[in-house]
């Protein structure tokens, strides 16, 4: 299966080259782009966690949602790694936090 075909929520997606996982919380109505991490398309995720025990540099971090450019895919970092996420060739973002109202 590759990620040509269309995301969906609640998928769970895993780098082929390093320890990065994530579960698709938002897809795009079209989903035919790639999501990939580190320049490779994300495979579905099979068996048990890889360690990330010993690795520095993370570029993507747990427990953070990226999302595209046009806020229309949302993916949430299960395991961290050094793989950058990108859907379509261009660089996924870390999602802003939403501010809270005021309490005055």
């Amino acid at each position: 299966m590759t990620m040509s075909t269309p995301l969906r929520a609640g998928e769970q997606l895993a780098s082929a080259d390093c320890t990065v996982r994530v579960v698709v919380v938002r897809a795009p109505a079209d989903g035919e782009a790639v999501l990939a991490c580190g320049g490779s398309p994300m495979v579905p995720a099979t068996g048990g966690r890889p360690s990330t025990a010993g690795i520095t540099g993370l570029v993507t971090l747990i427990g953070k949602r990226y999302v595209n450019e046009s806020d229309t895919l949302e993916v949430l970092c299960t395991s961290p790694g050094v793989g950058e996420l990108s859907y379509d060739g261009v660089p996924l973002t870390v999602k802003a936090a939403k501010a809270l109202p005021a309490s005055d």
